[in-house]
């Protein structure tokens, strides 16, 4: 079996539709779906802050109707008022950044009215990953409705984080599609790069979610080489399951390097 790696299997197969939406148009509101049914986020917004003193609003999705108008806020000028910017700034590598948990007096009377009492706004969490210049902040909000999250959905935010914050900082940075992006995983990166290249070929159709019958007639070849493939793919990975290569994927992804 796999050694334990940075994302349970588990956790993959929950927010793989997020990944794999990596560089799609749609990327937002799967985004956002998964991390409802994850961890019962009701909003996600994304924030690009750079060393310079600069901030954009990157992705507003949710249940926040006047999320746009704080995004736009934050960014003009509240970034530099947000208590967690000593904490995004200090990060001198790219490994991903849990912050603090959610507390109102860690904020400013201004600052909590606007973003807090003004927008609804009970709870929220965050992370960030730093790629070359830029660093990706993404806020994880929940409303009155809602209530606060509970320690189960604190638990799984974390452990999905690394994932979540890697999947955000690749699709802003390319709009390379999935296909591409799985293609330079298995091209590049150990251990997928070491399977050979038909087997690489069953996996990636394997992530697609097609079914081996699928595969077979996709590749033009019979059902038992399929097996044999997939087979020999997942004892070359240490694996015994589709969930648990989905697990190496988002775990390359989430990895310093998974951005390079």
């Amino acid at each position: 079996m796999r050694p334990h790696g940075t994302i349970s299997a588990f956790a993959a197969g929950d927010v793989t539709p997020a990944v794999l939406a990596i560089g799609r148009p749609d990327f937002p509101n799967i985004l956002i779906d998964t991390l409802r049914r994850q961890a019962g986020v009701g909003h996600c917004m994304v924030f690009a802050l750079t060393r310079t003193g600069a901030a954009r609003c990157l992705l507003d999705a949710g249940n926040i109707p006047i999320g746009a108008d704080l995004g736009a806020a934050y960014a003009g000028q509240f970034h530099e008022s947000d208590p967690n910017r000593d904490a995004l700034f200090e990060a001198e590598t790219s490994a991903p950044i849990m912050l603090p948990p959610f507390a109102p007096r860690m904020y400013g009377a201004r600052y909590r009215k606007i973003f807090f009492n003004d927008s609804d706004i009970v709870d929220k969490c965050a992370t960030a990953i730093w790629t070359d210049a830029t660093c990706f902040y993404v806020n994880f909000y929940r409303i009155t409705s809602q209530g606060r999250f509970g320690d189960i959905e604190r638990a799984r935010l974390q452990a999905i984080a690394p994932v979540i914050g890697a999947s955000v900082a690749r699709h802003f940075q390319q709009a390379a599609t999935p296909d591409q992006n799985l293609a330079a995983l298995f091209a590049t990166r150990a251990p997928l790069a070491n399977l050979t290249p038909r087997e690489q070929q069953v996996c990636r159709h394997i992530l697609r979610g097609l079914s081996s019958e699928a595969i077979s007639q996709t590749l033009g070849i019979s059902l038992h080489s399929t097996l044999t493939y997939r087979k020999r793919a997942y004892e070359r990975l240490g694996i015994s399951s589709q969930n648990e290569l989905f697990g190496i994927v988002l775990d390359l992804l989430a990895g310093p390097r998974g951005l390079n």
